[in-house]
């Protein structure tokens, strides 16, 4: 016989079991597009590393610089994501549909303006890291092809980022697939020739990325235009201050965020490459084994970001964090797997990018450590995906700011060139400012929610805030 208190504890499971299916559902299609969009630039990092560690560092100090552009587009992606998920929720199916529109716009003008910043000032922009002169003009060449039509950067990130806000993390995953498969078989041809195309080197791997990128913008803005919810309405296209307004109270602090990352990343990179070229080349064949952790944390985050959009337009806060801890819990157990990979085997995967052992040696440091702090990784991306979701992308800017200023960039100088620990010192900061990020996270989750969109009431609607727990996979699978 069973009490009142087991028959809670079974319903209380059996609703938890439900809401982490509904995140593995959002979360495993994310996971594989993050894969592949992670390894266009693994397959990149491969094909250049039998160029030469110049040509390597060349596409990571390149990467470096040009992960600020990323982080508008990305900026825009996340308002984008957000006000999608949450105006469903509170069942404005034309707003969502409006707001969608307006992003990618705005990701067009996005991308224009950098590629006409990288057609003047290209070589500028690398120079700021300090490299030396074979590598800034290999970097110089690559930058400007792959930069210049930043366009389709822009209009990738932010197409992705409306399909996932309207719970569709199906369509990016696909198209990330077909564009790696392109990618990849047109920077082997590029890079190395094949019958009548000639050899081109790091060119090649530039105009292999950018034409696979051109497809997968095209292949996006194609699925969005077949979707029920957010498909385009020609009255939409023209700007709309309102719109605009919103995308950039919310875009701004996300902004701010990846841009306070980017210039902290750009002086610590100074202060690796102080190191020596085989020190940098041995970070970044680090960084880019490392990153496909990062598509698991990325995957549960954009899950976090989507679900608790979704609840929090439909004023159910309790829900919203119930999604919130569950992501966290699951991304906290698939990351720490993946760090035991890392920590074992990381030396061996160095081995398939580099034949010197001094640089394998370093990869291996680098990812012993970074095996070590992957559950404090998983906790910040998914919880910062959480924040998001509520509307609030201030905090997550101002902690990255307290992380990179006063953790990452003093302690790399202190431990990495000071103390004359190396790498092993620059890679042990990194994991202080995940840790650090991570515990702040944890101990202020109960506080972020900033807003809310007032749902509209609305009855019939099958995803209507009322019906919405009950019938949340069938609405997710709507959307």
């Amino acid at each position: 016989m069973t009490t009142h208190m087991e028959d809670d504890k079974i319903k209380l499971a059996d609703t938890d079991g439900k809401k982490m299916k509904i995140i593995l559902l959002l979360a495993f299609p994310a996971v594989i597009e993050n894969l592949f969009q992670t390894i266009l630039g693994f397959v990149d990092t491969y094909f250049v590393s039998k160029l030469g560690l110049v040509e390597v560092s060349a596409v990571g100090v390149t990467n470096a610089v040009l992960a600020i552009y990323f982080a508008l587009f990305m900026a825009l992606g996340v308002a984008a994501n957000v006000y999608i998920a949450n105006f469903l929720g509170a069942n404005k199916v034309e707003k969502a549909r409006h707001i969608a529109q307006q992003s990618i716009v705005l990701a067009g003008i996005f991308g224009i303006v950098t590629g006409i910043i990288t057609l003047f000032f290209a070589e500028q922009l690398l120079q700021l890291m300090g490299i030396e002169a074979n590598v800034l003009a290999a970097g110089t060449m690559y930058f400007r092809i792959v930069a210049i039509p930043s366009i389709f950067m822009s209009l990738m990130f932010v197409a992705s980022a409306v399909l996932r806000g309207a719970g569709d993390t199906k369509s990016p995953m696909k198209m990330s697939i077909i564009v790696n498969i392109i990618n990849g078989v047109l920077d082997y041809l590029f890079i190395f020739g094949f019958w009548i195309i000639p050899e081109m080197g790091i060119a090649g791997a530039a105009i292999a990325t950018v034409i696979a990128r051109m497809i997968g913008a095209t292949g996006l803005l194609l699925y969005i235009q077949r979707s029920k919810l957010i498909k385009f309405k020609k009255e939409y296209w023209s700007l709309d201050k309102m719109h605009i307004r919103e995308l950039f109270v919310l875009g701004s602090p996300a902004a701010g965020e990846r841009l306070i990352m980017r210039a902290g990343q750009i002086v610590y990179f100074g202060f690796v490459v102080a190191l020596g070229t085989n020190i940098f080349a041995a970070h970044q064949i680090a960084g880019n084994i490392e990153v496909f952790s990062y598509m698991i944390g990325y995957g549960f985050s954009t899950a976090a970001t989507i679900l608790v959009g979704q609840q929090i337009g439909a004023g159910d806060r309790k829900t919203a964090g119930r999604y919130a801890k569950l992501s966290a819990l699951l991304a906290v157990g698939f990351m720490s797997l993946f760090g035991l990979l890392l920590f074992f085997f990381g030396e061996r995967a160095g081995g398939f990018f580099s034949e010197n052992h001094q640089v394998t040696e370093n990869i291996g440091t680098a990812l012993k450590v970074s095996g070590v702090f992957q559950p404090f990784l998983a906790v910040v991306l998914t919880l910062t995906g959480a924040f998001q979701g509520a509307n609030n992308t201030k905090f997550p800017m101002y902690l990255t700011g307290i992380g990179m200023w006063a953790i990452r960039t003093l302690f790399v100088y202190v431990l990495g060139i000071q103390l004359g620990w190396g790498l092993l010192g620059v890679w042990i900061t990194i994991g202080l400012d995940i840790s650090f990020k991570a515990i702040v996270l944890i101990v202020l989750r109960d506080k972020w929610i900033v807003e809310k969109v007032e749902p509209e009431e609305d009855p019939q609607s099958e995803c209507h805030p009322q019906t919405s727990k009950e019938n949340m996979s069938s609405c997710v699978n709507n959307y």
